[in-house]
């Protein structure tokens, strides 16, 4: 019976954990390809409006860690307003609303098909006082002053430990050569928490962050450094049953990290960050003892975080007629042998023990079908893109790109975010395909395929597993 009751424990929270751990992966992907670069304003333009929208069908398949498929059809209805005047005052709003139409069971997180309330997001306000003054006073600063406030995607560096949508305020001030720029904001209630065993983490998330990034332009280097500081505000959801355990969740973390961004050569950039996490975690709340073995409640202790990353980015932009570009990236994060899994607290750290997981709120890619959180995780990746056919009219804009990953983890008998075979080192490899298309200039198309092969020595079933994204997007 006790066996049983341990059985039962392992498969109930391995399903979970693989449809959540897609979730996430769904969350991150989304996220990612909405991230847009803001376009200055000449100070000339007394004021600016544009309004309009887009709207996007798209399809997912998506393979989970215990080989489920899961299909998606998700609608997207997105409408934006644009206020600008002479630079210096910005009004952005930009609202969504989306219809998930799942196939039969397989929802991610157990609510169905079902239409998601419109919601802002992005909101927010923009100041700049040197515009500010050079165009009402004509007046021309050395430094400047800027302040931003409401909600928008807030990406620090080249994204290791900072890529998150906050409700907040970011100033910031520099003075010749030197920069500074702060943050203190929350996340908006419906952000997919980190913790994919903490109860309600898909919709209601509430984690707040505080720092501070000093920027230094060198010749054409840029080299910065930032404290950031991430505080656990999911008081109301910090606690969960599973079975006969009951575990608490609190984990607070500090962040201390240095990079540096700009050109090696006319046609090679470089990107380079590296980060330590400090601060605190709850341990793991059970334990199996005894033979045959029994899962039973253990005391939780509040342990301290020592952990590390570091990412470094290459970018080769031969400048030839076909737009190519070549990249490469490598991604290393510590791991802690003695979690049952690397982002988790149930099955987390054991009991008065350092906490040696890298677990941060950043946004890299680590493959569209593997996308494992950067924790306990080594990845190598190389990628290209170019537009082959820009003689032909209809193709000009159509981009194609590949990226090849290899895996691997830093702690050979330490987990990843999903159950593996520990000792091996070498995770597996994934080749990741991808098209980009503007038909005509409202009509977009997108593609995104990609297969993770894992390592039959790290995996108790090593089938592969896919993912593939099918969109559209009209404009209007």
């Amino acid at each position: 019976m006790l066996s049983g009751g341990v059985a039962w424990a392992q498969v109930d929270q391995g399903e979970a954990l693989a449809r959540q751990n897609r979730l996430l992966q769904l969350q991150q992907f989304e996220l990612d390809s909405r991230v847009e670069a803001d376009s200055a304003i000449p100070p000339t333009q007394r004021a600016l409006f544009d309004y309009g929208g887009y709207f996007t069908p798209q399809y997912f398949s998506i393979d989970d860690s215990n080989h489920d498929n899961h299909g998606l059809r998700e609608y997207d209805l997105v409408g934006y307003l644009r206020a600008d005047f002479d630079g210096a005052n910005e009004v952005f709003l930009r609202a969504r609303t989306q219809y998930d139409d799942f196939n039969p069971g397989d929802s991610f997180d157990g609510f169905g098909s079902r239409l998601i309330n419109p919601d802002f997001d992005r909101a927010f306000y923009k100041f700049d006082l040197q515009r500010y003054e050079a165009a009402y006073n004509g007046k021309q600063l050395n430094g400047d002053f800027m302040f931003e406030g409401g909600r928008d995607l807030v990406y620090w560096g080249n994204g290791l430990v900072l890529g998150q949508t906050l409700d907040g305020v970011m100033p910031s001030v520099s003075a010749g050569p030197v920069s500074i720029t702060g943050v203190a904001g929350v996340t908006p209630t419906r952000t997919v928490d980190f913790e994919p065993d903490r109860p309600e983490f898909s919709f209601d998330t509430r984690r707040g962050f505080y720092g501070a990034m000093l920027s230094v332009t060198v010749a054409n280097q840029h080299p910065y450094i930032y404290g950031l500081i991430q505080r656990d505000y999911n008081g109301d959801h910090n606690q969960a049953m599973l079975g006969p355990i009951t575990t608490r969740y609190s984990y607070n973390s500090d962040y201390v990290g240095i990079g540096s961004t700009g050109p090696i050569t006319d046609h090679l950039r470089y990107g380079i960050e590296s980060a330590a996490e400090f601060g605190n975690t709850l341990s793991d709340s059970s334990a199996v003892v005894g033979v045959p073995p029994a899962v039973v409640q253990v005391q939780q202790t509040r342990d301290y975080i020592r952990a590390f990353a570091a990412d470094l980015k290459l970018d080769y932009v031969p400048q030839d007629a076909l737009n190519s570009r070549f990249s490469g990236e490598i991604i290393a994060a510590t791991g802690d042998h003695d979690r049952g899994l690397t982002n988790t607290t149930n099955n987390g750290n054991a009991p008065n023990t350092s906490d040696l997981a890298f677990n941060a709120f950043g946004l890299l890619n680590t493959g569209l079908a593997f996308a494992a959180p950067p924790s306990n995780l080594m990845v190598l990746r190389v990628g290209a893109s170019t537009f082959p056919l820009r003689d032909r009219s209809l193709f000009k804009r159509m981009q194609v790109g590949t990226d090849l990953f290899v895996f691997g983890r830093p702690d050979a008998s330490g987990p990843i975010d999903e159950p593996t075979v520990r000792g091996s080192s070498y995770l597996g490899w994934e080749p990741d395909v991808y098209v980009n298309w503007q038909l005509v200039s409202d009509v977009t198309i997108a593609l995104r395929y990609g297969v993770f092969v894992p390592n039959p020595s790290a995996y108790t079933d090593a089938q592969s597993r896919q993912f593939l994204y099918l969109g559209a997007t009209f404009a209007f």
